[in-house]
């Protein structure tokens, strides 16, 4: 009688474990939040420039200002409704987005907005609605679909090609030898399909973070979630390059930095622990930077 009762104890004590376990799906890291969807459109508050915009946003700064019509030296102003991606295009015709103007679009597209009203028979004030088909080309003419923000247009991205032929490795040794942004070991790798887009350095609080190649900075703030005080620096047409959580920042936007120059301190500014956490990225898209950095 005993056997019997402890073997029945046996199988619902393995039934129930396999029933919790049928429920259980492995997250990687419970406690970093997953980035919510990227919206259609942001609006600009005080401190964001096209870059941090472009960056936060997962894009290339290019293609954002091409798609809202802004031209170098991409001077933003409060309120200024920023389009995160390319109208969607096809066979001669795009949909209208919420945020968009008859005057944006044919920005965008590259014609008049009185010529693009013409062509749709839009009265002043030129009043269009999301959802709204129109043409971008005159009535008895067809083009082609030829999305101008289409995967085909752009280079590989380096981490994908060998570093040696690649136009992404051509344009980085442009930049020049890379070198470590900060002493210290590596708390985290680039993980192309995870949570974390760069390299996370550990370290003590206020020692040097050093610019990793040279540069002119074009972001300094806080304004983006997740990288506590931040700088972006821009070393090139191609590539970007970020630190984050640092504790006090020693350079100006617009500032034009040297290779290994003291830029900020390390700290803990977003993140529960003293850390530098660096990114580069290619044309809007996260690389692994170990791929250029030196062996150490």
């Amino acid at each position: 009688m005993r056997d019997n009762l402890r073997s029945t104890i046996i199988v619902f004590t393995l039934a129930a474990f396999a029933v919790g376990c049928a429920g259980y799906r492995p997250s990687g890291d419970a406690k970093r939040p997953q980035r919510a969807p990227v919206p259609a459109y942001r609006t600009v508050v005080s401190g964001d420039t096209l870059y941090s915009i472009a960056w936060d946003a997962g894009q290339d700064y290019r293609d954002v200002a091409r798609w809202n019509g802004i031209r170098s030296p991409y001077l933003l102003k409060p309120g200024q409704q920023i389009r995160l991606s390319p109208p969607q295009r096809d066979n001669g015709r795009v949909i209208v987005a919420t945020g968009d103007t008859l005057s944006s679009l044919a920005e965008e597209i590259g014609v008049g907005y009185k010529d693009l009203a013409r062509w749709n028979n839009i009265a002043p004030p030129y009043t269009i609605r999301p959802g709204q088909t129109l043409r971008t080309t005159p009535p008895g003419t067809r083009m082609a679909k030829t999305p101008r923000s289409s995967a085909v247009d752009k280079d590989p991205a380096p981490e994908s090609v060998s570093p040696v032929d690649s136009k992404g490795s051509r344009s980085a040794a442009r930049v020049g030898p890379w070198e470590w942004p900060a002493d210290g070991s590596i708390a985290s790798r680039f993980s192309a399909s995870g949570n974390n887009k760069g390299l996370d350095i550990a370290g003590k609080r206020g020692q040097p973070v050093r610019a990793a190649a040279p540069g002119q900075v074009v972001y300094k703030g806080g304004g983006l979630r997740g990288y506590g005080q931040l700088i972006i620096v821009k070393h090139n047409r191609d590539f970007l390059s970020a630190y984050a959580h640092c504790d006090h920042i020693y350079v100006e936007e617009g500032d034009v930095i040297k290779r290994g120059q003291k830029i900020a301190a390390m700290g803990n500014s977003g993140t529960d622990q003293v850390k530098l956490h660096f990114e580069i990225r290619y044309r809007g898209s996260p690389v692994d930077p170990l791929k250029y950095l030196p062996k150490r």
